[in-house]
């Protein structure tokens, strides 16, 4: 991890030959956004002197508390390799501020900072490694607007030419690699056109911006190769979605403190909490983890996707799930999350829900090492197993009703994103779809 001062900022921006800083943020929903400024303004940026219009951002200030400030967190300085190399082009993530300097409560990044710093008040700091899937479409030759049309019918782990992404993808790891990613492993994922790329987990932080800055540099090197990356659950009716499956363990004075070699599961007291912790909120975690409407047709039965809230240590298809690996890399693996979440909420609703469990000693139901996909309703009554929202509607419900996590996220961003996923799913409800058409428009 970085540990930069301003001095080396002035310095790094001078000795490169930085003419241009863009100074990024992520609303509520998970979008980047970002101002620019030259390299003169450098002082006034390190001074937390450079502002904008909060309520020209969905979700953010009303109008009387709009000019909101940029504090850039100074660790986060980077060179964009594919920028010019005269002039180079920056980028500072930063935090979100109110005019009179205090942090801005709905900013997603201060939410999981909250979190973050009770964790290590108790203690604890959380890694955090993502599994980010995502679709190379192509681009209409005439508009230039994406598709979801692709030549390739390449499968998993599939090669060139079936794999018509692979230069692509190489040319997105070398870039990230340039930025400091240590990437563990790319392939062709299930669905023709989709992709996966791994990189090494870091503290919960630090991983929800390299999320977002992992999603910038895919889709700018896509669009130079022709392509649309989307990070859409379910782009395609016939194929798998793209998830984000999320990786998760609890550090202690340096220490992986979910390992337990004694324990038949291979895991520790607080890594069973944790998970019960999970599961007591999971119904309303859902709404951040999947907050689209389309985040549903990933969240189907008979699907790759988890639909059912169980944990193994065995099985590979359930919500949670004890990967092989064992000692300092014992971890449990959450297999709901798609790449559409805010990853900064989504960490911070995880470790919320994680630590109430080992606070309160909330122990999981039992683990189900069987493939619940075959279970009839009887069989998964009998195992109380419960299921995860079927739809946005619902999982909004959920999130209504559960005040803790309302809490962690604060009052505010919740009304804001409650009603945001109730206007979407109200919009969605009235769409009439061809498949309506087909199926109506003569026979009725």
């Amino acid at each position: 991890m970085n540990n930069y001062t301003k001095q080396d900022i002035i310095e790094m921006v001078e000795d490169e030959d930085v003419a241009f800083i863009r100074l990024q943020f992520t609303d509520i929903f998970g979008t980047m956004k970002n101002t620019a400024v030259t390299a003169s303004q450098l002082s006034k940026v390190l001074a937390h002197n450079c502002t904008f219009d909060g309520s020209s951002v969905k979700g953010f200030s009303e109008t009387e508390e709009s000019d909101m400030r940029l504090y850039p967190d100074l660790n986060t300085f980077e060179i964009f390799p594919w920028r010019p190399q005269q002039g180079k082009v920056a980028r500072l993530i930063c935090d979100i501020h109110l005019p009179d300097g205090t942090p801005y409560e709905s900013d997603p990044r201060y939410v999981l900072k909250k979190i973050t710093k009770k964790a290590a008040q108790m203690g604890y700091t959380m890694d955090a490694g993502p599994e980010c899937e995502f679709f190379l479409f192509h681009t209409d030759e005439t508009t230039g607007q994406p598709t979801t049309l692709t030549h390739e019918t390449g499968s998993c782990f599939d090669v060139g030419p079936l794999d018509l992404g692979e230069n692509a993808r190489r040319d997105m790891v070398l870039t990230l690699e340039d930025m400091g990613f240590e990437i563990e492993g790319s392939h062709h994922e299930m669905a023709p056109a989709q992709h996966e790329i791994d990189f090494h987990y870091d503290e919960a932080l630090a991983t929800a911006d390299n999320i977002m800055t992992f999603k910038l540099v895919v889709r700018t090197i896509a669009k130079r190769h022709g392509l649309h990356a989307t990070f859409m659950p379910k782009p395609k009716q016939q194929y798998a979605g793209s998830g984000m499956h999320m990786n998760l363990s609890l550090n202690k004075d340096g220490v992986n403190i979910f390992r337990n070699d004694d324990d038949e599961n291979g895991i520790s007291r607080e890594a069973y909490y944790f998970i019960g912790g999970l599961m007591k909120h999971m119904r309303a975690i859902t709404a951040i983890t999947n907050p689209t409407v389309n985040s549903y047709k990933r969240l189907t039965p008979g699907a790759e996707a988890p639909t059912y809230m169980s944990w193994s240590a065995k099985a590979r298809n359930p919500l949670i799930r004890i990967p092989s690996v064992r000692g300092e890399h014992t971890r449990i693996e959450l297999r709901s999350p798609d790449p559409s979440s805010n990853p900064y909420l989504v960490l911070a609703v995880l470790l919320a829900a994680g630590l109430e469990g080992i606070e309160k000693k909330i122990q999981p139901p039992k683990c189900v090492d069987k493939n619940i996909q075959s279970m009839n309703e009887t069989e998964l009554t009998s195992l109380q197993i419960g299921k995860l929202p079927r739809s946005l509607r619902e999982a909004t419900e959920e999130l209504e009703k559960d005040s803790f996590i309302r809490e962690v996220l604060g009052e505010e961003l919740t009304k804001k994103i409650i009603a945001s996923q109730k206007q979407d799913y109200q919009d969605y409800c009235m769409q009439v779809t061809d498949w309506e058409i087909a199926h109506y428009l003569q026979q009725i």
